[in-house]
């Protein structure tokens, strides 16, 4: 029985770990092959271990989201080797300092800018001509609850999630009329790094893996879904 992304090809950035690497796996299932984009090799060879078990492929993209130039040329050589890009799915996102906002230091606002803020502008800059010319172009974005009710101390991860939710939801505006579909998804608490960094006390059992949001994610991408521009949360 064919599967619903035959053929299609979907990029995951955040691919070596967590939601970023669940949701690969889980696109690998309904039928795409997988770019796979994070900083570590190691753990992008373990995603593609889990996905060709799963009867998928992938190809791996070891990258540094802070770079721009060759973030900015992920999109044009995915679309020259395959001939398409369907997918976009961007999970990456550190988490900085927890410290008061006046006590951030330029680097700290560098990074977490770069990562959580800048990357998702270039992507969308870079991947905007392939999604939308394929027939059913699907773009995702993973977004967090602080980004509109942060807490003290969150400052830089809280304003660089608001600011990145802003530009996707812009985005979303303006491509409408296509046949490109935008969302951002909030998976809610989900066994992460990014959460075991930000709350150590807590028992890694105490919040749930990332496989159940991971599903709800990828049927986003499904060229069936049709809902635009809107917050998911995952519950």
């Amino acid at each position: 029985m064919p599967r619903p992304l035959t053929g299609h090809v979907a990029l995951v950035t955040g691919a070596s770990r967590g939601l970023g690497a669940a949701t690969a796996v889980e696109l690998a299932g309904h039928g795409a092959h997988l770019v796979l984009v994070a900083k570590t090799m190691g753990g992008l060879e373990e995603t593609d271990d889990a996905i060709r078990a799963a009867g998928g492929t992938a190809t791996l993209l070891a990258l540094d989201l802070r770079e721009p130039d060759k973030l900015e040329s992920i999109a044009p050589s995915v679309f020259a080797r395959f001939g398409r890009l369907d997918i976009l799915v961007h999970c990456a996102a550190i988490l900085g300092k927890l410290t008061p906002v006046g006590h951030a230091t330029a680097a700290d606002r560098t990074d977490v800018l770069a990562v959580n803020t800048l990357a998702a502008w270039r992507l969308i800059q870079s991947c905007e001509p392939p999604l939308r010319h394929a027939p059913a172009g699907r773009a995702v974005f993973a977004t967090d609850a602080m980004a509109a009710a942060p807490d003290a101390y969150w400052g830089a991860y809280a304003a660089s999630k608001a600011a990145a939710q802003t530009l996707v939801l812009t985005w979303a505006a303006e491509v409408a009329s296509t046949n490109l579909r935008v969302n951002l998804f909030d998976p809610g608490p989900i066994r992460t790094k990014l959460r075991a960094a930000a709350f150590p006390g807590q028992p890694p059992d105490r919040v749930p893996p990332p496989d159940a949001a991971a599903k709800a994610m990828a049927a986003l991408c499904l060229p069936a879904e049709t809902r635009h521009g809107v917050l998911i949360r995952h519950v």
